[in-house]
């Protein structure tokens, strides 16, 4: 590998994204990967520009490599159970958030993404869990919270959901409102 000829078309490219010239920073990455077939700062910058671009096929691909070149990377696992639960391979997809948390079960991303892949496949209860496990990681964000408290929606548990629903009043009421008119469950006033 010249080092220096690497070196700067990364920065060329990394110039291109700052500057939003995404297709001539993709170009770029393409050239790279020609002249470097295995690097995995190219291979990762460009499947992340494919997703944006909604190319999932060609994106899949490039995860799928960096899955083979680092296999015990969580983030690679991540992301390609991102790009697969995003192209609608839902098992695949699980697979993949359940392999990023066995090598990193701190990775509160994943829980969520494994979360909302176990609501596409209808399975509720294993959803709630990996759901709770991402609140736990991630306490202040909302998102693990909403899809908390639609997946108690779902289970027919009204009460589980009015109590995250209250949860979410003390630091995201927005949220919390919204979830409210979208599910018309009824918060009464709390007895102090």
């Amino acid at each position: 590998m010249n080092r220096f000829e690497y070196l700067r078309m990364r920065g060329l490219a990394i110039t291109w994204l700052v500057l939003g010239r995404t297709a001539a920073a993709l170009t770029l990455f393409d050239r790279m990967l020609e002249r470097w077939p295995d690097d995995v700062y190219a291979l990762s910058s460009r499947a992340n520009l494919l997703v944006h671009a909604k190319r999932g096929d060609d994106a899949l691909r490039d995860l799928a490599r960096l899955v083979q070149l680092q296999p015990e990377h969580a983030a690679h696992h991540f992301n390609h159970g991102f790009a697969l639960e995003e192209g609608g391979l839902l098992e695949p997809a699980r697979l993949a958030f359940v392999r990023a948390i066995e090598l990193d079960a701190t990775l509160d991303r994943a829980w969520y993404g494994l979360g909302l892949t176990l609501i596409r496949l209808k399975r509720f209860e294993e959803a709630e869990t990996a759901l709770r496990r991402n609140t736990e990681l991630q306490p202040m964000s909302p998102y693990g919270w909403y899809q908390l408290a639609r997946v108690h929606v779902d289970r027919h548990d009204p009460e589980s959901a009015l109590k995250v629903i209250r949860h979410l009043q003390g630091f995201e009421p927005k949220v919390a409102a919204q979830l409210v008119r979208e599910t018309g469950l009824r918060l009464e006033a709390q007895p102090s």
